[in-house]
């Protein structure tokens, strides 16, 4: 397996899905539906289609049912409360929304772990957070340069500072911090997630630098991906409101990269970024747009990587 890019990943099928009242008063992307139909059966409609095009990829993806008695309208983007590790480990993270925070089950993990032959060693457990309303949302709020060692976090309501300096302490990363901005109503506001705004596969990250308004924090972000070696593909906060930054690196069995993405961040970006993406991995999509638009995120949000390793036979 790459480093960077895994070769399982963990989804979750939605069973109580609509615009989460309780995250939209940090999200600007998310709005009512206006399609007037009942948006949890669109929802499951274009999560299917999502696995079907990982799958006839030849991607390894593990699908678990949403517990419908919990009323977790988010359960379908599961990265944000987890995160798998190539030593075994997982991190298990605080969520800023009280109802999200149902959307942890450990049994699911141990589910996966087995069905799938992957050794789990311990859990890391950072949600004693809550308790002082510091939020740190997975990989939704950390971008992992897992080969250099590196987490990216853009500094938000659900992202705080200590939080991620605590998260790079227990699985040795340096951490990269700087604020970036989307438009909420009529003023700026930090962004809700770094994975709208910043994508890292192997060979390429792709990075919407100019709503990062710190020239200092700015400079400092891009010489790092820079020096990475790394494509770096600069998007605009327009092609960020079409999902452009929420994209996946995964691969097959074989190794074969593939770029995951929704039609809208696929529609957005340019024929030169999609040549140069095209490059490094084979690009795939399916809509989604109930999802982007009651749930405020994209195809990356909706994918843990499944990084422990094998067991051994």
């Amino acid at each position: 397996m790459s480093e960077q890019s895994s070769n399982l990943i963990m989804m979750i099928r939605p069973a109580s899905f609509r615009m989460n009242e309780q995250t939209a008063v940090n999200n600007g992307y998310q709005k009512e539906s206006t399609q007037g139909s009942d948006p949890e059966s669109l929802a499951q409609t274009e999560f299917d289609g999502v696995v079907a095009a990982l799958r006839s990829a030849g991607i390894e993806v593990a699908v678990f049912e949403d517990d419908p008695e919990a009323d977790t309208p988010d359960a379908l983007f599961p990265n944000n409360w987890v995160s798998f590790h190539a030593d075994g480990r997982v991190g298990l993270y605080p969520m800023f929304a009280v109802n999200r925070r149902r959307e942890r089950r450990e049994s699911l993990i141990h589910m996966l772990a087995s069905d799938h032959g992957r050794d789990l060693d311990e859990f890391v457990d950072f949600t004693e957070f809550e308790q002082h309303d510091v939020f740190l949302e997975g990989t939704g709020s950390l971008i992992l340069d897992r080969t250099n060692r590196i987490a990216y976090a853009s500094i938000g309501p659900r992202t705080d500072e200590q939080a991620a300096e605590q998260f790079c302490e227990a699985f040795g990363y340096q951490l990269v911090a700087f604020t970036a901005h989307q438009t909420q109503g009529d003023a700026l506001a930090p962004i809700y997630h770094t994975n709208v705004m910043l994508a890292i596969g192997s060979h390429w990250a792709v990075v919407c630098d100019e709503i990062v308004t710190d020239p200092h924090e700015r400079q400092h972000l891009m010489e790092q991906l820079k020096a990475s070696g790394r494509d770096v593909i600069q998007v605009t906060a327009d092609q960020v409101n079409g999902f452009a930054g929420n994209v996946l690196e995964v691969q097959d069995q074989a190794g074969k990269k593939f770029l995951a993405m929704s039609t809208a961040a696929f529609e957005s970006y340019t024929p030169e970024q999609r040549a140069s993406l095209s490059a490094h991995a084979t690009l795939i999509h399916a809509p989604i747009p109930t999802i982007e638009t009651c749930g405020g995120g994209s195809v990356r949000c909706m994918m843990a990587e499944v990084f422990l390793p094998s067991t051994p036979h």
